[in-house]
């Protein structure tokens, strides 16, 4: 079966310029450097790596959010990059994103069902007599109560404003979620309740999940297979256990090593691997 989403050598830089008008050109921040990847239908990829790595850029590259200096995003067989700008407002249907920031991501002066309505009557999936009713099975979906519908964000916990996140990313069914960072906002015990949310989306609504994190532990919890990301480029890529038990990169063991372990003498008596040097420029990095 083809992969639901391909990336072919796709490369995002950003032009650094310098002087007092910003007139000449000092260099190229090459945010995504020739990054290959597939996601199959119903799976969950899990992309990892440091902040600064470009993890975020490249789930706004898929997205359509930035543009792709180079390379092919396709979307079931379709090249998004040379897309019209009728047929990407079409693709945003298939293809939505919860961001890691749930307070920021929800319009302040929207109540929960203004949020969630919005893509309803935006592409018309849902005739405006059956809106309300849609927005309450989708806030039962994710665990809200819909009585809460007329409240606004600032009466949400972080953890709940996420769900409303979330409703309003699947409100219109898509096919593929990028999540970029939705738990790392979150407390500890919050976070297992969102993770399993998402995982139980993706079986319920055979979702495909591209899913952005830091912690390593996380994302083992929920990927089928793990991308590290480094400077742009993905250095190493497979099974979430063999990638995070059997890590091959230098730099993926030492972000397998930075996990912290909860038993405090086995935490103390381990080595933690520090590459060593100091880091490398995006502007210029190594061969």
């Amino acid at each position: 079966m083809p992969p639901i989403l391909e990336l072919r050598d796709v490369r995002t830089h950003f032009p650094v310029r310098a002087g007092l008008f910003r007139h000449r050109a000092a260099g190229v921040v090459k945010a995504v450097d020739g990054v290959t990847l597939a996601l199959a239908r119903g799976e969950v990829l899990g992309l990892v790596g440091e902040s600064g790595c470009g993890k975020s850029t490249l789930a706004r590259t898929i997205m359509q959010l930035v543009p792709a200096t180079g390379g092919s995003v396709i979307l079931e067989g379709k090249n998004l990059a040379r897309s019209t700008a009728g047929e990407t407002a079409a693709v945003r249907r298939d293809l939505q994103m919860v961001f890691q920031d749930p307070y920021a991501s929800l319009n302040p002066r929207k109540t929960v069902f203004a949020t969630i309505a919005e893509p309803l009557a935006v592409h018309r999936v849902c005739p405006p007599a059956g809106i309300p009713a849609r927005v309450a099975e989708l806030m039962t979906l994710v665990g809200l109560a819909p009585r809460f519908m007329q409240k606004y964000p600032h009466e949400f916990s972080g953890g709940q404003r996420q769900r409303i996140a979330i409703a309003r990313a699947i409100a219109l069914n898509p096919k593929i979620i990028v999540a970029d960072e939705p738990v790392s906002a979150l407390d500890v015990s919050i976070q297992a309740q969102i993770l399993n949310l998402l995982a139980g989306l993706v079986r319920r609504m055979s979702l495909s999940l591209v899913f952005i994190a830091h912690d390593l532990s996380v994302v083992k919890h929920i990927s089928d297979r793990v991308a590290v990301m480094y400077l742009g480029k993905i250095v190493e890529l497979g099974p979430a256990d063999d990638v995070i038990d059997r890590p091959a990169h230098p730099y993926t063991r030492a972000l397998v090593s930075a996990i912290p372990v909860p038993d405090p003498d086995i935490e103390r008596a381990r080595r933690r691997l520090v590459l060593p040097g100091d880091p490398p420029s995006p502007i210029n990095p190594p061969s």
